[in-house]
């Protein structure tokens, strides 16, 4: 294939004056190298030192071929004039990659030049390589010349160093724990590759402990060393957002009309300003408040509290929830245009029980925290360690809480461990404790929700109806109407039924223990 050359005149090196070095004829003194053709670029102000370049390239190669090409520009330091110049150039070449092979020749030229020449290149304008060429290094050696592709997959070192690089930012979002859990590790990498290209929002969902907090402030650390945001992070527990202390909180408010200072405030959202705002809990905001924040999360302006002039506050979102948005939105108690806004990236995290590969690398984990936290060294002995091991795999232990019930067990062992060893009684009577725990939190929920609503008829329901029973009041109480919780409960059976009446299927439900809507909502 036939080389191409494309560059701009030299008006200063071409003239000779550094080593009597002229970068343009020295393209064709490498012979390994040859030039078929020059496209040489220049301004008619200097349309006689382009001849006198010329010629000089015919006495060194009468064959190759000089094409002169007028580009007149009124100032080359103009970024906007020099790139327009030169795209208008590239769009009406011309070019034949079937039968030439291009290159930019990127010494001369302003550094203006050289920055256009490679955003072309880069984006394919100008299919070509980059060219650099030298003086000679010393009187017995020629000229030098390197060949750039902008293919980095070409250069293994670079390569390399973007491999150890991202490996350290997955590092970084798994807090340093080495992982084993294959889909949990993909998950990671995923998230990576959002957090470090896209300002869009995040949601993280998963049941409570899943480390969707301490995921939120890693996401945060890892746009920090990115420079996708300056700002800091401002986290939000949605759950207290309730009442005539959201607006405020949220939004600020000017100084009232008594004029009392200290009644003005900022508020979190214009604190999360060029930062990250984190929305924990998000499921546990109202209707009301998730319509007011969704505006101020699209457009990045809201009215504070009083005030009649609009503030602008620009921040990214980071998300998280432990319910199901979805069927929140099927039940109309979460706003579908909000989860729209959230859902673009969303990461469902799994639980402790979905992975019991990584439960070894994070029981050590927990150790080493608890040891800076209890200021002393703590080990676990043989026995001990393979037995907690072997009750933390069984897929029959539950872990409700899942790394939050983790970290607290190692805590407790660490604590009662004599002379810092954690020893085989410790770790069964630990045992013990959260079976107990467990146990106890899950009936004493369900009991509790039963004889809020039944009373003393509580008592008088089977065991086995239980859990069921006190399922379908939460669901009710999360719900819009009967027919909004109907389709929640019943979302996976209806598709296989002639008769959708989801509502008068829960209306029997509930009419076989005496309740109806009202009773278990308190409408």
């Amino acid at each position: 294939m036939r080389n191409v050359v494309i560059g701009f005149l030299g008006t200063q090196l071409d003239m000779g004056r550094k080593r009597r070095w002229k970068p343009t004829v020295s393209l064709f003194a490498h012979e390994g190298f040859p030039v078929d053709r020059l496209e040489l670029l220049y301004d008619q102000r200097h349309a006689r030192l382009a001849q006198h370049v010329t010629r000089e390239i015919a006495e060194l190669r009468p064959e190759a071929e000089v094409r002169l090409v007028r580009l007149d520009l009124a100032n080359p330091w103009d970024f906007q004039e020099v790139y327009g110049k030169l795209f208008d150039f590239a769009r009406g070449y011309g070019f034949d990659e079937d039968r030439e092979r291009y290159h930019v020749h990127l010494t001369t030229g302003t550094h203006v030049a050289q920055i256009c020449w490679f955003l072309l290149t880069e984006s394919r304008h100008v299919p070509a390589r980059l060219i650099q060429t030298g003086p000679p290094r010393s009187d017995e050696t020629g000229p030098t010349m390197d060949v750039i592709d902008l293919d980095l997959s070409r250069y293994n070192a670079l390569q390399q160093r973007f491999d150890v690089l991202a490996r350290e930012y997955s590092d970084l979002l798994k807090g340093g724990i080495a992982t084993r859990n294959a889909a949990y590790n993909a998950l990671i990498d995923r998230i990576e590759l959002v957090a470090s290209a896209s300002d869009a929002p995040i949601l993280l969902l998963g049941a409570s402990g899943t480390g969707k907090t301490e995921l939120a402030q890693r996401i945060y650390e890892l746009k920090l060393q990115r420079r996708r945001v300056k700002g800091r992070l401002v986290q939000i527990n949605c759950a207290t957002l309730r009442g005539g202390a959201a607006l405020p909180t949220l939004f600020g408010q000017r100084r009232s009309h008594t004029g009392l200072p200290g009644s003005e405030r900022s508020g979190l959202l214009r604190e999360a300003d060029g930062g990250v705002l984190f929305l924990d809990e998000i499921d546990e905001l109202g209707l009301e408040e998730q319509a007011i924040l969704l505006h101020a999360i699209e457009t990045g302006r809201y009215y504070p509290l009083g005030s009649d002039h609009e503030v602008t506050s620009r921040f990214q979102v980071i998300a998280a929830a432990n319910r199901d948005l979805v069927a929140m939105t099927a039940a109309g108690t979460f706003r579908p245009d909000l989860l729209s806004r959230l859902n673009l990236w969303s990461f469902a995290l799994p639980g402790l029980r979905e992975r019991p590969e990584d439960i070894e690398p994070n029981l050590f984990h927990e150790l080493d925290r608890s040891e800076k936290l209890l200021g002393a060294r703590i080990g676990f002995n043989a026995d001990a360690a393979e037995a907690f091991l072997r009750f933390a795999r069984d897929p029959g232990t539950q872990w409700p809480g899942n790394f939050r019930d983790l970290g607290g067990s190692v805590q407790r062992l660490c604590t009662l461990a004599p002379r810092g060893r954690i020893t085989r009684a410790i770790v069964e009577a630990e045992i013990e404790t959260l079976r107990a725990m467990w146990q106890g939190a899950a009936s004493d929920d369900d009991a509790r929700l039963l004889r809020d609503v039944l009373g003393e008829a509580a008592a008088e329901i089977d065991p086995f109806d239980r859990v069921q029973l006190a399922e379908t009041i939460r669901t009710c109480r999360h719900a819009a109407s009967l027919s909004a919780a109907g389709r929640s409960l019943f979302a996976v059976s209806r598709a296989r039924r002639t008769s959708q009446n989801d509502a008068d299927r829960l209306r029997k439900y509930l009419a076989r223990f005496g309740l109806d809507w009202s009773t278990v909502t308190g409408a």
